[in-house]
C-alpha cells in the first residue's frame, strides 16, 4: 500500500533529536520493512502547552488539509491508500491525517494514541475530543504499552481494533560488546535530553540518587544537552572532579559507543512514556535502574534486564548501588537486557506485527464501509 504517515508531536525530520523523533522513523522503517511505500503526509506540528491556543492551531491545520486535499486531487498518482498517525494526545491531536483520512474515504490507523478521561473536562476538553474522536475512527490503534490500551478501551468498540506493538529499535545499530572485560570502576552512563519539567526532575532525581551511593569507585557519563543543562550543571555541582563526565549530544554510532563502554545505564525517567534509551542500552547488553512508572515495564523486565524501584531516591539509590558493587549480577541482567531486546524489540518483528494490523485494518475498513452503506 501506499501509507501517508503523521506524527502530529514532531515530525520525523524535526532538527531537535528526541525518543518521540526516533520512534516516528523507526516506525516508518518498519513500514517500510513491511513492504509498504510510505511518504510524510505533513510535518505540521499540532502540540502546544496552552488550551487557549488549539482554536488557532485547528484553523491553521485546516489550511494544511485544504493544500493536500487539493494536490491529491490534481495529482491522483500521489494519494494515498491508508493514513498511518504516530502519537497523538490531547496536547497533539490529529488534525491533519484524520480529516484527510476522512475526506477521501480512506482507512486510517493511530499508534501510540493515548486517552486522559479527565481531560473530558477543563481546559484540555477540546484536544481530548479531538483525540477520541480519532480513535474511534480508526480500523487499529497500534498500543505501545498496556496503559494506552487500557485507556482507549474505555472508548473504542471492540478488541480487534487494538494491537499491541511494543516499542522497538534497529538493533542493528546496537549490539553487545564482544567481551566481558570492565574497568575497576563502575562506569555509569545515562542518555537524555536536558529540558525543562520531567526530565529536569529526573536529572536532579540521578543527582540526589547517586549522591547516597556507598561505593565511590564509580564514575557517571552525561550524554545529552538541552536549554536545561546550567540547571542540570547545578544539580551535580558537588561531586569531585572527574566523577560527573559529559559528552554533550551524540547521535548514531556515537551513541551506541558510549553505551557499550558503560556497564549500568540509569535514568530514572519520571512520567516517561517508555524510553527508547532503555531499548538502545539494554540492546548493547546493559543492565537498566529505572523508576517503575506507568510505561517503563513496557521495556525493562524487573530483576531480568534491570531494576525498577518506587519513586523515592533511597529506594533507587539501593538499586543503583546493588548493580554497581555486583559485577556479577549487572553482567548477568545485561546478557538478559541484550536477549530481550535483540529477540523480541527489532525493526523485524515491529514490521510483521505492523503487517498483520494492516491487514486487519483494511479488513475492519470495509466492513465499516458496507455497515455504512446499509445505514443510509
Amino acid at each position: 500500500m501506499r501509507i501517508a504517515f503523521y506524527a502530529p508531536l514532531k515530525a520525523p525530520d524535526h532538527p531537535v533529536p528526541s525518543g518521540d523523533r526516533e520512534m516516528a522513523r523507526l516506525l516508518m522503517t518498519a513500514l517500510t520493512r513491511a513492504g509498504h511505500e510510505v511518504s510524510l503526509l505533513s510535518d505540521f506540528r499540532s502540540y502546544s502547552a496552552d488550551p487557549a491556543a488549539l482554536d488557532g492551531m485547528v484553523e491553521e491545520a485546516g489550511r494544511e488539509v485544504v493544500s493536500i486535499a487539493s494536490l491529491w486531487r490534481s495529482t491522483p498518482h500521489r494519494r494515498p491508500d491508508l493514513v498511518f498517525t504516530y502519537h497523538l494526545y490531547y496536547k497533539a491531536p490529529d488534525l491533519v491525517g484524520h480529516p484527510l483520512a476522512a475526506l477521501f474515504d480512506l482507512p486510517y490507523v493511530t499508534a501510540e494514541a493515548s486517552s486522559a478521561a479527565k481531560r473530558r473536562t477543563g481546559p484540555w476538553t477540546r484536544g481530548q475530543a479531538l483525540v477520541e474522536a480519532a480513535v474511534r475512527a480508526a480500523s487499529v490503534n497500534f498500543c505501545f504499552t498496556e496503559n494506552d490500551r487500557l485507556g482507549l478501551a474505555e472508548i473504542v468498540m471492540g478488541d480487534d481494533r487494538l494491537l499491541a506493538l511494543p516499542p522497538f529499535i534497529d538493533v542493528t545499530r546496537f549490539k553487545p560488546r564482544d567481551d566481558d572485560a570492565r574497568s575497576a570502576t563502575t562506569e555509569i552512563v545515562t542518555l537524555a535530553m536536558m529540558r525543562s519539567g520531567d526530565k529536569l526532575r529526573s536529572y536532579r532525581f540521578l543527582a540526589a540518587s547517586v549522591a547516597r551511593l556507598k561505593s565511590r569507585d564509580w564514575r557517571l557519563t552525561l550524554i545529552g544537552d538541552g536549554p536545561a543543562r546550567p540547571a542540570v550543571e547545578a544539580a551535580f555541582a558537588d561531586f569531585p572532579p572527574g566523577q560527573i563526565r559529559w559528552r554533550g549530544a551524540l547521535a548514531g554510532l556515537g551513541v551506541a559507543d558510549a553505551l557499550r563502554a558503560a556497564d549500568i545505564l540509569a535514568w530514572p525517567g519520571i512520567n516517561e512514556a517508555f524510553g527508547v534509551s532503555y531499548l538502545e542500552a539494554q540492546a548493547c547488553g546493559l543492565p537498566v535502574v529505572a523508576l517503575h512508572g506507568e510505561g517503563t515495564p513496557s521495556v525493562v523486565r524487573d530483576g531480568v534486564t534491570g531494576l525498577l524501584a518506587d519513586d523515592r531516591v533511597e529506594d533507587y539509590a539501593n538499586n543503583l548501588d546493588r548493580l554497581v558493587a555486583d559485577p556479577a549480577t549487572r553482567l548477568r541482567l545485561g546478557r538478559q537486557a541484550a536477549d530481550f531486546v535483540h529477540g523480541e524489540r527489532s525493526l523485524e518483528k515491529a514490521a510483521a506485527t505492523i503487517g498483520v494490523g494492516l491487514r486487519r485494518a483494511g479488513s475492519t475498513f470495509e466492513v465499516d464501509r458496507r455497515q455504512s452503506v446499509v445505514a443510509r
